[in-house]
């Protein structure tokens, strides 16, 4: 039997409603599967109180092992580093988690906030909230960049706003069978085999975006939303359209751009529109591509697209401006 944890820091509780919302299999089918017995979680565990305190210090003075804690939500350490804003069971949240942390075989940190501060640790900050090991793309999360958990690893990152229930259970169990080390992760502590792809993999607009035809209004069914309309699909680590959501869709399926929500710098300010240089080309290029080969390629991919894609294949009666 493995021991697992679940706390909640300055989080919306997004990624426990994700983590519900599992399917195949559901959230208890996967702990017998993988003998998992849940210490606490604080949207599902009937203990309140002292209670809760109880099973806590049990955990920090070793009378139960702990295989591994989840951590969801900002570690806030604020007013001026004192935690006061996020007590828990007689103290600060964070130094629960200090001394838990020191103690676990793995530490997960489950969504954006827990990965890199997320929401909570945008300027201004109030909280003072950070992730556990990382603040946006440097390690200066609360844990620190040498933290390694009892079995010699960083905090494992499961970023997303929310994150997928297939993604926080692919590496749950990836750890339960003890899969993972250091090798499987990317530089931001992530699982490779989640995050290696971009968005923009399975994205049915690809085509669209192969050819530089790009939407300037919502709302149509084709097109490609990276050029004008904000998608971060091309340069954001995620398989949103290879693993879908709800087991059928995904943010630009439904004709709603990419917020980038896997990535340290989440959340950006223009999620609705492109940010473009003095030539009118987007700032941020698609992962990997440099400037020069993005300017010719698009000149030569936009002189070849066929007349199918400029033209929208589900017709509006009024007039519309859909496309450059």
């Amino acid at each position: 039997m493995k021991n697992l944890l679940w706390l909640q820091g300055g989080a919306c509780g997004g990624n426990t409603l994700s983590f519900l919302n599992a399917e195949s299999p559901d959230i208890l089918e996967f702990f017998e599967a993988y003998s998992v017995k849940l210490l606490w979680h604080p949207s599902l565990s009937l203990e309140s109180g002292n209670k809760v305190k109880e099973i806590l210090n049990e955990i920090v003075n070793g009378k139960i092992h702990l295989d591994v804690l989840v951590f969801e939500g900002t570690v806030v350490l604020g007013p001026n580093g004192t935690g006061k804003y996020n007590l828990f069971a007689g103290k600060p949240m964070k130094d629960w988690v200090r001394e838990i942390a020191n103690i676990a075989d793995y530490v997960v940190a489950v969504g954006d906030c827990a990965s890199f501060g997320g929401v909570p640790a945008s300027t201004p900050n109030p909280s003072e909230s950070v992730g556990l090991q990382f603040r946006n793309k440097e390690f200066g999360g609360f844990l620190g960049r040498e933290y390694r958990s009892r079995k010699g690893l960083p905090v494992i990152n499961v970023s997303g706003c929310p994150a997928h229930p297939e993604w926080i259970m692919t590496t749950l169990s990836m750890i339960l069978k003890g899969k993972i080390n250091e090798d499987s992760l990317d530089e931001y502590n992530r699982l490779k085999i989640i995050y290696s792809t971009t968005t923009q993999f399975g994205c049915p607009r690809n085509i669209y975006f192969s050819y530089k035809v790009g939407l300037k209004e919502f709302g149509h069914k084709e097109g490609c939303l990276y050029f004008n309309l904000g998608c971060k699909g091309s340069f954001t680590r995620s398989p949103c359209n290879l693993i879908l959501w709800n087991n059928q869709s995904s943010k630009t399926r439904v004709g709603t751009p990419c917020f980038g929500c896997t990535e340290f710098d989440f959340p950006t300010f223009n999620f609705f529109k492109t940010e473009k240089n003095k030539a009118e080309l987007p700032k941020q290029l698609p992962l990997g591509v440099s400037r020069g080969s993005y300017t010719m390629l698009s000149a030569i991919a936009r002189s070849a697209a066929p007349n199918f894609l400029l033209r929208p294949l589900v017709k509006k009666e009024e007039k519309v401006d859909w496309i450059d």
